[in-house]
């Protein structure tokens, strides 16, 4: 299945998917972005179980993609990144593990679809943002050998019981994570989430900022309750964190006033601003 699936992706693909619609020019093209689609859903099971098996998969998987993002086609590139974000958060642990161990992941902040595509510009931006995401999305496991998204939570959880030593220099690394993400910028007011694929990356996005969101609130509260025990110069520290929390939390409100549009995350949404508001106070 997965040998089908590299050679579709080796196959050059220049089709624009509008509003959920993809429009082919050939049938190699269209095949293509049938298999790229199937690979950002969550019921592609096939490459999930083939990641499962060997180290050498991973790596293979990894460097096709990767390939891929050096493609000059904001559709190519914008793919190849939500079928690694997609990996990211369903696949086995292995595969975030290799990107993490990389030198580089996507040196893509200069991205631009030079085609004469109004499109393209506006598309090009996103990438640029989305790719800077999963550079530290990565980066972060490597420096917290974990998944943020993916930690223990709760009273006995791991942000919960941290020391206050590990709590000053994890809540950064969660900050800047979080900064990368809402910096993905869709509009409320656009019909930008029209577009398949950037619909498909949103939708990633989300899930992954309530989890950041409830790893990062318990930061918080693990370092507010260890507040009045700590030194002058820690004090400040946490200060200076818990500011920037607060700040997060109204971008992150505007964030999910986006996903409010969407049907279906929009329960999933009301719900964690709930406890945004129950957790921070604001309205």
């Amino acid at each position: 299945m997965f040998q089908m699936i590299l050679f579709v992706m080796s196959l050059r693909f220049d089709c624009i998917c509008i509003s959920g619609k993809v429009t082919d020019f050939g049938f190699e093209n269209f095949f293509f972005s049938v298999c790229v689609l199937m690979l950002v859903t969550v019921s592609n099971l096939d490459l999930i179980q083939y990641i499962n098996g060997t180290n050498m998969s991973v790596v293979h998987l990894a460097d096709v993609l990767s390939e891929k993002t050096g493609s000059s086609s904001w559709v190519v590139v914008f793919k190849a990144l939500v079928t690694v974000h997609h990996l990211m958060v369903y696949g086995n642990e292995r595969f975030i593990q290799h990107l993490a161990s990389r030198s580089s992941l996507f040196t893509l902040h200069n991205f631009l679809d030079k085609s004469i595509s109004f499109l393209g510009y506006a598309m090009s931006a996103f990438i640029r943002r989305y790719s800077k995401y999963l550079n530290e999305k990565s980066l972060a496991y490597r420096l917290m050998e974990s998944d943020i998204t993916k930690i223990k939570r709760g009273a006995d959880g791991v942000m919960r019981t941290m020391n206050t030593k590990e709590l000053l220099n994890t809540l950064p690394v969660i900050q800047i994570q979080f900064d990368a993400l809402l910096n993905f910028n869709v509009r409320a007011n656009a019909d930008e989430l029209t577009n398949g694929i950037i619909h498909a990356a949103f939708m990633l996005l989300f899930k992954d900022s309530l989890r950041l969101f409830v790893a990062y609130n318990e930061g918080i509260l693990n370092l507010l309750d260890k507040y009045f025990d700590m030194g002058k110069k820690q004090c400040r520290e946490s200060l200076d964190i818990y500011i920037k929390f607060l700040d997060r939390m109204t971008k992150l409100a505007q964030f999910l006033k986006v996903a409010e549009v969407q049907k279906s995350i929009s329960s999933h949404s009301f719900c964690i601003r709930k406890h945004m508001r129950w957790a921070t106070g604001l309205p």
